[in-house]
């Protein structure tokens, strides 16, 4: 058993992963994270691995498998269906915290737009404090 929490990004923008993981390591610099580009490389990378994330924080918009097709597929992988997986998507429409908590979501945020908020809902996360299986506000 690892005592270190694991995160795993997918989101298509580089950039947005480079911050997600900068504002990770602010938070706890003992979480190990990583990212993918897309939801196919992501099934792929969780399928294959062995040490599997804590947590998967899934971007909705993404060219080839979209973050809703992602989270349906872990879903449906039995070594995956039980991580935690955290939507965080430019969207904020209400639909889309409907559907994703449908697939099976445990928590849907809008990426916020300034790195100082990033961390405060990171750190909530990482303290286990907002999966609850409940989606939204």
């Amino acid at each position: 058993m690892r005592d270190a929490k694991f995160f795993f990004i997918v989101d298509d923008d580089q950039d947005d992963i480079d911050i997600f993981i900068e504002a990770v390591n602010k938070v706890d610099p003992s979480i190990k994270c990583i990212g993918v580009l897309n939801g196919k490389e992501a099934i792929q990378k969780l399928t294959a691995t062995l040490l599997l994330p804590d947590i998967i924080f899934l971007d909705l918009n993404m060219p080839r498998i979209d973050g809703r097709q992602c989270l349906s597929e872990i879903k449906k992988i039995e070594k995956l269906n039980h991580i935690p997986v955290v939507i965080y998507s430019t969207s904020s429409y209400e639909k889309d915290r409907r559907d994703t908590k449908e697939l099976g979501a445990s928590y849907f945020f809008t990426k916020p737009y300034n790195f100082i908020d990033l961390c405060k809902i990171i750190s909530s996360i990482a303290l286990g404090k907002l999966i609850d299986n409940s989606v939204g506000k």
